[in-house]
C-alpha cells in the first residue's frame, strides 16, 4: 500500500526527516509513537504532498508520489486527517462533508456521495444529529469524529491520523479508537501518529517509534508494548514498574 524510502524533508534549512524508511501493508493498523518535535506530523504531510520531500521516495499503490500535488495523493486513495481536526468552523457538519467528497462527486455523481454520507453516519451517528450544526460549535470529540468523517467522503484506501486523541476525555478516546478498529474491520489501512501510546499500541498490527526524524525501533504492537525501553520512555514509570513487577513473579 505505501511505501517510504529514505525520505528527507523539513522546513527552509531544517532538516527534520533524516534518511527515514517505512512501509505499510494493505489492512494493517501502523502505529507511529515519538516525543513532541520527532518529526511524526513532518512525515504524514510529507506522504500527503503538503510538504515537498528533499529526497527519497513515496510510492502508494505502486505508483511514486514522492512529489505530486495533494489533490493527486488524495485521487490516489490516501487521506490524511491533520492533527487539531482542521475544519472549516464556520461550516455546517454537513457542508464540510461535502467538501470532503468533492473528488467523488466531481468524479462519481452526487448519488455515490450520497451514500457516502449514509456511510459516515452509520460509523459516527453523532454527526447525523448535528448535521445542521456548525462545526466550530461542537465538542472536541464530535469534531474529530466530522475530521475523520469529512476524509472518508473521499473513499481512501489508507487513512493517516495524526493525533487524533489529542485533548480529549478517556470516554471519548474510547469511541475515537473504537472507529478506528471499525475503519480496520472495513478494509481500511491505517497509519496513525498517536501520542496514547498504550491504547495505540494494544490495537496496531505493527508500530514504529521515532525519534529526531529517524526511526529507531520497529515491532509488532504486542513486542513494542513488552519493551522496556518504550515502557519507560512512552507508557510511565508505573506501567514499567508493573512489567517489571510481572517478570520478577
Amino acid at each position: 500500500m505505501l511505501r517510504v524510502r529514505n525520505l528527507e524533508a523539513g522546513y527552509g534549512d531544517l532538516r527534520v526527516l533524516k534518511g527515514l524508511s517505512l512501509h505499510v501493508f494493505p489492512g494493517e493498523i501502523v502505529a507511529i509513537i515519538g516525543a513532541n518535535g520527532a518529526g511524526k506530523s513532518t512525515l504524514l504531510n510529507s506522504i500527503a504532498g503538503l510538504i515537498r520531500p528533499s529526497g527519497g521516495s513515496v510510492t502508494l499503490k505502486g505508483a511514486d508520489v514522492t512529489r505530486a500535488r495533494p489533490e493527486r495523493i488524495l485521487g490516489r486513495g490516501c487521506s490524511l486527517v491533520p492533527e487539531g481536526r482542521k475544519l472549516f468552523a464556520p461550516m455546517t457538519v454537513s457542508e464540510n462533508l461535502e467538501l470532503g467528497g468533492y473528488l467523488v462527486r466531481k468524479r462519481l455523481g452526487k448519488r455515490e456521495a450520497e451514500a457516502d454520507f449514509a456511510s459516515v453516519y452509520e460509523l459516527f451517528p453523532r454527526l447525523r444529529e448535528r448535521e445542521r450544526q456548525l462545526a466550530g460549535t461542537l465538542s472536541g470529540g464530535e469534531q474529530q469524529m466530522l475530521a475523520i468523517g469529512r476524509s472518508l467522503m473521499s473513499r481512501p484506501e489508507l487513512i493517516m491520523l495524526d493525533e487524533p486523541s489529542m485533548g480529549l476525555a478517556p470516554l471519548v478516546i474510547k469511541g475515537i479508537f473504537s472507529a478506528i478498529l471499525a475503519l480496520s474491520s472495513r478494509g481500511k489501512t491505517i497509519l496513525v501518529v498517536e501520542q496514547n501510546a498504550k491504547a495505540i499500541l494494544k490495537i496496531a498490527s505493527r508500530g514504529y517509534v521515532m525519534e529526531t526524524g529517524s526511526l529507531v525501533l520497529e515491532g509488532t504492537g504486542a513486542e513494542l508494548l513488552a519493551n522496556r525501553d518504550v515502557q519507560r520512555a512512552y507508557l510511565g514509570k508505573e506501567y514499567a514498574s508493573i512489567a517489571d513487577e510481572g517478570e520478577r513473579i
